[in-house]
């Protein structure tokens, strides 16, 4: 069985899931306050006069938390829920029907992977207990033929889909744009013109949760992530050094920055690490959906970041979308390591 959503239950987990002691989840480094939450923000202010404060309380949760929770965004509860269905559809299917996706080649336009190795250069090969159905969604014309065509509603249902997310994330980045004193377009173009990503990411119920994550702590890295997390706990955001637990809202998307956007802004919005822990009580299944660069383009700190500030000089460097992708390979999706790559050390 290459699919974990295909095993047969397992009474204890499988040796080659379980962590070293100091990667797997503890309790300890919990936020313990409860009051301490992801910032919800209702978009339909941004509408009319609300837009300013709309405007405001995501810059601010940009600053803070690196990600919101997004409510009233225009998006269909059918068309979240229809394609929702679709996804869980397709892990519920035969293996041999899941396998024909299967493979390890990380260029494909459309595959199913699981178990995502903890680090490439162990030979121990342990693994997180995820498994995923990656594609390439958006634009929908130009790659639907790669789309899995069982279960029969999948593409119709997807394409609904990654359509209105990828006019949801547009909105949000001429919401952010302004926020910076930018001109409202200014993302659109390279910044945002390479196709869409899609991970369906699918968390069978796990025997041990204790000893294993569904997703290491990593940022993301490249502008920002519509997620649409379902009714099942799960996503855990770094803040302030300890973990706070995104609780699902019913219809809404968890937003979050990443860190082609940072270094974009030149540090004024900020990616946070996050991660995945499973349970043993529910299946756990979440869309997400990976707004990206035109991968040959020059991206770097947007000229009013640096010239808005006195002798202000720029925290780091111009690259490339390719460039942002091997850097992000060669650290895991570590944070600090990946931003030291791309930082200018000035001479004082």
């Amino acid at each position: 069985m290459k699919l974990i959503c295909d095993f047969p239950s397992p009474k204890s987990l499988p040796d080659k899931y379980v962590l070293p002691p100091e990667k797997r989840p503890c309790n300890h480094e919990l936020q313990g306050d409860l009051s301490v939450a992801l910032p919800v923000i209702d978009l339909q202010g941004a509408l009319g006069d609300g837009r300013r404060q709309v405007i405001g309380e995501i810059m601010e949760a940009g600053k803070e938390f690196g990600f919101f929770q997004a409510v009233n965004h225009g998006v269909g509860e059918d068309v979240i829920q229809g394609f929702r269905e679709a996804a869980a559809e397709f892990f519920r299917m035969p293996a041999e029907a899941k396998l024909k996706h299967y493979s390890n080649e990380h260029n494909k336009h459309c595959r199913v992977f699981s178990g995502s190795v903890t680090s490439h250069t162990d030979t121990n090969d342990i693994r997180y207990w995820r498994d995923c159905l990656k594609l390439r969604c958006y634009p929908v014309d130009k790659l639907m033929h790669h789309w899995p065509s069982q279960p029969e509603t999948f593409r119709e249902r997807l394409a609904k889909y990654a359509v209105a997310v990828q006019e949801l994330a547009q909105r949000l980045l001429r919401l952010i744009a302004e926020g910076l004193g930018l001109d409202s377009r200014f993302f659109e173009g390279d910044l945002t013109g390479g196709e869409t990503m899609m991970n369906v990411n699918y968390y069978p119920r796990c025997p041990d949760p204790s000893l294993t994550l569904g997703i290491r702590p990593h940022s993301d890295r490249y502008i920002l992530t519509v997620l649409s997390q379902g009714d099942v706990s799960g996503l855990q955001v770094k803040h302030k050094g300890r973990w706070i637990g995104v609780q699902p809202m019913h219809n809404a998307f968890v937003v979050n920055f990443g860190l082609q956007l940072e270094m974009v802004t030149d540090g004024v919005l900020t990616s946070v690490e996050h991660r995945v822990v499973t349970n043993s009580a529910k299946a756990r299944m979440s869309v997400a959906t990976l707004i990206r660069p035109n991968m040959g383009s020059r991206i770097g700190p947007a000229p009013v970041m640096v010239n808005g500030e006195t002798n202000h000089r720029p925290k780091y460097r111009d690259f490339t979308g390719s460039e942002l992708i091997e850097a992000y390979e060669a650290t895991a999706g570590n944070r600090e390591a990946l931003l030291e790559m791309f930082r200018i050390h000035h001479a004082k």
